[in-house]
């Protein structure tokens, strides 16, 4: 049993009892966590995450991309410019839905088990998800997105890590991780696996939709004056991901708008990031990727224009979801007492998958292809074939947007979406975690348009969920014991206070750094040298002072052992 043992029921007739001080029948507890609170200033809580998108893509954080809405939020809320993630997908899901780093929680690699603790690919029973410490507070739960904390993802199971078995009252979406925008792998509803259904699905619209939906849904189930039934949802965009499939009518907007390359492109983004505020001046913009040739050098220019062009595309059309998600709040009369969270799971990602080579198959070999039944399960996470049979097609000159593409937008425009960073995806260096954040909740947060420079981590979410819902983090759950929360509540940045804590940690893939303050320690690699930065003075790491302050080193060094020996990162599952 949970230490929250009360039922849904007894908490809804205790609250429509109007009790001030809730005590409820066998909810241990109960009046600490909701005395002198009133349930109506429960917030509904949205977090909201898309997936590979870079530290400056979207405009408040300096970036061209049409993002309207999120900008609107921005500005009347709060941006975070020191807040982090994992540095790839499903380690940064599995950490923010637990508020524990992830190896804590079984993911701290790629869904496969190797045999460790840390590295399961799965999440463990000795983790609780928001969503399962929320609907014991009395929340309704909802998700629309991306999942992918699980190796389990086939129709027929097992379950047991899937949205419904942990936590949320509704899910639709993906349980694998990436896949078609047309034609999703392991695209489900609740439980069930579904096949698209349409001929116009596009799934960043479908993600968008669906939330809008749960909305909707929850309003008409609640009385108009706000019941004691506030909801969270999660909303997990794969946009925008790999492959770059954008909707015609979006890659016109941009069309042209790549033709100066990415060398002018990260140039104009700095400048407007120092005008705003949210990096220094004094911070250098780190160099080209040295793998990267200057534009004027680029070959096939027209090519790598679209490949950018659709990128920008799949990001508005996220933003225009976001829209009509908080329109629906609007007319619930729920917008003003709505906590929402924008962040981003990793860095820009420079994979080129599909993006090498050849194109395949060979045009001129074609050979014909039965289209795939309307009804069936796509299992591939890259489609051999589209649903009315064309070929999916990879390779260098690709023009990336249709169903019958499958290609990255690549390392270059990566360097710029991570401007003024170096680094990406899988790399623990700012490039690979530095996310926005955008925090947004009329009724608490007074400030607006502000900036917010205080350190935070994505284990900090699942914190700061449970301080505005009033409720407690158990100590186990289901007959489990459960590993101590590691975040810390951001909410005393809402006033711009200090967040208090003493070190961020990160691992993956063998790279690793420990931040105390202004200090980061950071490595390339389980046999890469420990470098230091002081990111007062320089957050885009280009002076390294390991030789500088050795005795720091050592310290930090040793402090970050410490942690990867307590929190399941060590032993290493790479010999």
């Amino acid at each position: 049993m949970s230490t929250f043992s009360c039922t849904r029921r007894e908490f809804l007739k205790a609250v429509s009892a109007g009790a001030a001080s809730l005590v409820l029948p066998g909810c241990a507890g109960a009046s600490e966590r909701f005395s002198g609170k009133s349930t109506a200033d429960r917030p509904n809580i949205i977090l909201i995450m898309v997936d590979d998108m870079g530290y400056s893509d979207i405009g408040c954080y300096g970036g061209e991309i049409n993002t309207p809405n999120l900008d609107r939020l921005a500005a009347s809320g709060l941006r975070f410019t020191q807040f982090y993630n994992t540095a790839r997908c499903y380690p940064t899901r599995a950490s923010l839905m637990t508020g524990l780093y992830p190896h804590q929680a079984g993911v701290g690699h790629m869904m496969s088990d190797r045999g460790l603790d840390g590295y399961r690919g799965d999440l463990n029973n000795r983790c609780v998800t928001i969503a399962e410490v929320l609907k014991q507070a009395g929340y309704a739960t909802y998700m629309s997105g991306k999942w992918h904390v699980t190796k389990h993802r086939g129709p027929d199971g097992p379950k047991y890590n899937w949205p419904r078995q942990r936590g949320f009252d509704r899910f639709f979406g993906t349980i694998h991780g990436a896949g078609s925008f047309y034609d999703p792998c392991s695209l489900t509803r609740d439980n069930t696996q579904i096949p698209p259904g349409s001929d116009d699905f596009y799934y960043t619209n479908a993600i968008s939709d669906n939330a809008v939906k749960f909305v909707r849904e929850h309003a008409a189930m609640v009385p108009a004056k706000r019941g004691p039934n506030p909801f969270f949802m999660y909303v997990a965009y794969t946009a925008p991901h790999w492959p770059m499939h954008a909707l015609p009518r979006d890659i016109a907007k941009y069309k042209g708008r790549y033709a100066r390359g990415w060398d002018a492109l990260r140039a104009q983004r700095h400048r407007r990031m120092i005008e705003m505020g949210i990096v220094q001046s004094k911070w250098k913009l780190t160099d080209r990727d040295s793998r990267v040739p200057p534009w004027e050098q680029a070959e096939n220019k027209q090519w790598h224009q679209r490949r950018m062009e659709v990128y920008a595309a799949m990001v508005d059309c996220l933003d225009q979801g976001i829209g009509r998600i908080v329109s629906e709040l609007r007319k619930a009369d729920d917008f003003e007492n709505t906590l929402i969270f924008f962040l981003a799971d990793n860095g820009g990602c420079a994979e080129e998958y599909g993006s090498r080579g050849p194109i395949k198959p060979d045009p001129s070999k074609e050979i014909p292809l039965k289209p795939m039944d309307k009804n069936a399960l796509q299992r591939d996470m890259q489609p051999k074939v589209t649903r009315d049979g064309r070929p999916v097609r990879t390779g260098e000159g690709v023009m990336p947007g249709p169903a019958d593409t499958y290609i990255a937008y690549g390392r270059p425009w990566a360097n710029a979406s991570d401007t003024p960073f170096r680094l990406y995806k899988h790399w623990v260096h700012e490039g690979g975690i530095a996310t926005p954040l955008i925090v947004h909740w009329p009724r608490r947060i007074k400030a607006r348009g502000k900036l917010r420079h205080q350190p935070g981590h994505l284990i900090d979410i699942m914190a700061t969920c449970i301080d505005v819902a009033g409720t407690e983090y158990p100590s186990s759950y289901n007959g489990h014991k459960i590993v101590p929360l590691e975040g810390k509540s951001i909410v005393p940045a809402f006033a711009n206070k200090p967040i208090k804590r003493e070190a961020i940690y990160w691992e993956h893939e063998g790279n690793r750094a420990i931040r105390v303050g202004r200090w980061k320690l950071v490595a390339k690699g389980k046999k890469g040298p420990w470098e230091l930065y002081d990111l007062d003075a320089d957050r885009t790491e280009t002076d390294n002072l390991a030789a500088v302050h050795p005795d720091r080193v050592k310290q930090m060094a040793a402090t970050w052992q410490q942690w990867a020996e307590r929190a399941n990162v060590l032993p290493w599952p790479w010999k």
